[in-house]
């Protein structure tokens, strides 16, 4: 539990006194340059690490280390005044070990959306000693993860197309089974190969070989290691590795679609989409936008409702998200790949006709209200209705309170606390925690850095510009004197080792109120924590909005900028932050609460009861269905 909160580790802070005592920027820099001109060493030293022409401010002695131990710090402080309306978290004894290993299996197995890779890496294991599996395994990196034990175990393989066959040897070389990163794959036994080729040739139909290209490099090298030639048996196995070499012609769905979009033949690309219902449903607006769907949309409609009707609700739900927010333009695009990497960019495309949008939603609302459980005696707690529902967990982190791209949570508490702790592994690495403010339009920007310690209401701890043993840094707020409605926390890597390549590196906020007192750092006020790993070199975790009446939310972004690679600072990507936001912000996330109203529509048969809400009471019935953020997954409906 301390380590989930982040108090595993000790949080010093640069600033003794921190929040309080914090200098004025120049009144700092200039003590500093000060202290350093009175000794000929350190004159001596800031000669040669600056130019002929600048100063290298960050080279004063004293700057970017703790100039007191954590002792010190503990001495400096008050203990924390606990109050009633601190967080306590009851923890639940649960079920015997087999039965909660069985529970936790399934609902892995099960889960309609893609996992974290933490929660790939315990399915894995769980795969190993669970012999019951779910009815169906809707994620295709899940049914590797399976079909990996499977395979160890001499089972019968569950694939449907090639690609099924690629991802599993991926995970049995330890590779990565989304694809994204080449696998090196490793020799197999012959019981492998051939369990392996089997699989392939069942499947390897010519509408299925359309599908190598899109990994043609992981294919070659995959059959290096099968030897499909050594099994004349399986002759559609070796079409695959043709297509890959591309002595055997193919061409895939989706080159065909487009070269008959590109003509104008509208009904030919519907017609061929049909064969695969999700992707005509992923293509759903820019059909209805493109030819002579866009002023007659009739056939595309009519080939969406009947393509909802075998396509995966998750497709269906980010359709249903879609639609909603193309009535108008949007402020921007927003893109973000399985990373969390994000990239935003103008919104031209033109709008849909609004009637068009409200049969679209109407088809897939019936859908998704057919495939919902029946709900019996439904109990729901207000503060769920705003947590977006989670289509996809791949670039959600590991740590607490953790909620889906998009959730909108209440903010209590007078005082608002950022921390982000790092320890480098093996090169001197420097993290900087800031905060952008920005006006109700996104813009007259403050920001609070290294660069600028404070303003009338934020406060920021102090520079650390190395970490071998560990650094924390600090941004306070007083969030009933803030004069900037949006507030957003990210943390930029200066120098040094990347998220994923540092030994420890995570990022949280703390609220408590005035009174209270305390540490920099106190677990007990700390309201979310997650580690940071992300591919870009700029984390956006969270944004804080002021709502009209004064109240305060958190909206949860997840995302990472690319960044430079080095030398990353806000006031070098406050544009591209703001533009960013703004588009998660403003766009019309499919939450808990869309959920719930379609199952409020469906009849209320049955006795059981069924619950929603950010953590379970203690006195719901005997065989309550539960959702809580850690299993809203469950929800969504295949």
């Amino acid at each position: 539990m301390r380590t989930l909160v982040g108090d595993h580790v000790q949080h010093n802070a640069y600033f003794l006194d921190f929040p309080k005592n914090v200098p004025d920027t120049l009144e700092f820099w200039a003590a500093l340059l000060r202290e350093a001109m009175l000794d000929p060493a350190a004159v001596e030293g800031l000669r040669r690490s600056s130019g002929p022409s600048a100063l290298n401010l960050l080279a004063l002695p004293g700057y970017g280390r703790y100039q007191h131990t954590y002792a010190d710090l503990l001495a400096a402080h008050a203990e924390l005044i606990p109050l009633a309306g601190d967080r306590v978290t009851v923890l639940d004894l649960g079920g015997s070990l087999e039965s909660e290993t069985r529970e936790l299996y399934l609902s892995l197995a099960g889960s309609t959306v893609p996992l974290p890779a933490e929660d790939l890496a315990a399915l894995r294991i769980l795969a190993a000693s669970c012999a019951a599996e779910p009815d169906t395994i809707p994620v295709r990196e899940n049914r590797a993860v399976i079909n990996e034990a499977r395979l160890a175990g001499g089972r019968p393989l569950l694939v449907d197309t090639v690609t099924d066959v690629l991802r599993l040897a991926c995970a049995a070389s330890g590779g990565d089974v989304t694809l994204a990163v080449p696998t090196r794959f490793r020799s197999f036994r012959r019981a492998e190969r051939r369990a392996l080729l089997q699989a392939m040739d069942a499947v390897a139909s010519p509408a299925k070989l359309g599908d190598v290209p899109s990994h043609r490099e992981q294919w070659k090298r995959l059959g290096e290691r099968l030897h499909p030639h050594e099994y004349p048996q399986f002759p559609r196995a070796a079409h695959v590795f043709e297509a890959a070499r591309g002595a055997r012609r193919v061409s895939s769905l989706g080159s065909r679609v487009e070269a008959a979009l590109a003509q104008g033949r509208i009904g030919e690309a519907v017609d061929l989409l049909q064969n695969a219902p999700g992707a005509l449903l992923r293509r759903l607006d820019h059909l209805l936008r493109t030819g002579t769907a866009a002023t007659a949309p009739q056939s595309v409609l009519e080939a969406a409702e009947k393509a909802a009707a075998s396509a995966s609700g998750r497709v269906l739900l980010s359709l249903r998200e879609h639609l909603t927010n193309r009535l108008i333009p949007a402020p921007g695009r927003v893109f973000v790949n399985r990373n969390g990497r994000a990239w935003a960019t103008d919104d031209q495309r033109p709008p849909l006709a609004g009637d068009v949008v409200t049969r679209a939603a109407a088809i897939l609302d019936e859908e998704i209200t057919r495939r919902l459980p029946a709900p019996g005696r439904l109990i729901v707690d207000p503060e769920m209705l705003d947590v977006a529902l989670p289509l996809s967990a791949k670039a959600v982190t590991p740590g607490l309170g953790m909620l889906p791209r998009g959730s909108l949570t209440r903010v209590d508490g007078e005082l608002l606390r950022f921390f982000v702790y790092w320890r480098q592994a093996e090169q001197r690495t420097d993290y900087d925690l800031s905060a952008l403010m920005l006006d109700a339009s996104y813009g007259a920007p403050e920001h609070i850095s290294w660069t600028n310690y404070g303003n009338d209401f934020a406060r920021y701890s102090g520079d650390l510009t190395q970490a071998p043993d560990g650094a924390s840094e600090f941004i306070y707020i007083h969030l009933a004197q803030a004069t900037k409605p949006i507030i957003i926390p990210q943390v930029n890597i200066f120098a040094g080792e990347a998220f994923d390549e540092a030994a420890e590196a995570f990022f949280g906020y703390m609220t408590r109120d005035a009174a209270q007192q305390g540490m920099p750092f106190e677990p007990r006020t700390v309201r979310m924590k997650s580690d940071l790993r992300g591919a870009g070199r700029v984390a956006l975790p969270l944004a804080f909005l002021r709502d009209d009446d004064g109240s305060w939310r958190v909206k949860w972004l997840h995302l990472y900028l690319k960044g430079h690679s080095g030398f990353n600072q806000l006031e070098g990507n406050r544009v591209t932050t703001a533009l960013l936001v703004r588009s998660i912000v403003e766009r019309d996330h499919l939450r808990v609460r869309h959920l719930v109203g379609l199952l409020r529509a469906k009849p209320q048969t049955g006795d059981h009861t069924t619950y929603i809400g950010l953590q379970a009471p203690a006195d719901l019935p005997p065989g309550a269905r539960v959702y809580t953020p850690a299993t809203l997954h469950e929800l969504i409906p295949n």
